[in-house]
């Protein structure tokens, strides 16, 4: 019986990290700042966020501050991208984030359906729309300098602007958009290999007690 108590412990500590690691950390933010601007975002408006990573982490979630839209944009949509080195545009789509329409404006939370790996270097969040800023657009706030945590991530004073998500113009110290990166620790224990070995153990040790039952 005390086995059995010992093996449900192990069981629920499991499950316990597994909720962790579903909601992440938080490693960079600058959403309790004021906000001093903003950009529209649209099909010919993308924005490309910097961020820097020293590597070893997954992605879990990002929030935006998002200002009320303009018009009525459609298709709003949020993307990670890893570049090719330090001030690079963005190169490669590294996943794309689920999350609510930002029409109405206010802090808004995007998932990522699957693990992202976050490379060492630069990194960016992505956003673009379905609709040309013309007929609506989605309006990003923005702080005057960039984020450090003391942890080697860094939301930084650079992004890149593009229309048509192929050629990205830079701009440096001109406003950083607000943002919080959520992200897991790789390598770290793994939570599923405590379940299953907790579930064989109680499965061994009910097995044991039925065929040597207690006198």
């Amino acid at each position: 019986m005390r086995k059995i108590i010992i093996i449900a412990v192990i069981f629920r500590a499991g499950l316990f990290a597994l909720s962790l690691k579903a909601q992440g950390t938080l490693i960079a933010s600058n959403l309790g700042l004021t906000p001093t601007g903003n950009a529209a975002i649209g099909s010919d408006s993308w924005i490309a966020q910097a961020f820097r990573t020293p590597g070893g982490y997954t992605l879990d979630s990002v929030q935006l501050q998002m200002n009320p839209a303009f018009g009525i944009p459609v298709g709003f949509s949020i993307s990670i991208f890893s570049s090719s080195g330090a001030d690079t545009p963005p190169l490669q789509n590294l996943g794309s984030l689920a999350g609510p329409d930002p029409t109405a404006g206010g802090i808004f939370t995007y998932s990522a359906p699957s693990s992202i790996f976050l490379p060492a270097g630069t990194c960016y969040v992505v956003v673009t729309s379905t609709s040309p800023i013309a007929d609506g657009s989605y309006n990003w706030s923005a702080v005057s300098f960039p984020n450090y945590n003391g942890i080697g991530m860094a939301i930084d004073d650079s992004y890149y602007k593009s229309a048509n998500g192929l050629n990205w113009t830079e701009t440096i110290r001109q406003g950083v958009f607000q943002m919080a990166i959520y992200a897991t620790p790789i390598p770290e224990p793994s939570a599923l290999s405590l379940i299953f070995l907790g579930s064989g153990v109680l499965i061994f040790v009910r097995t044991r007690s039925k065929k040597h039952p207690t006198p």
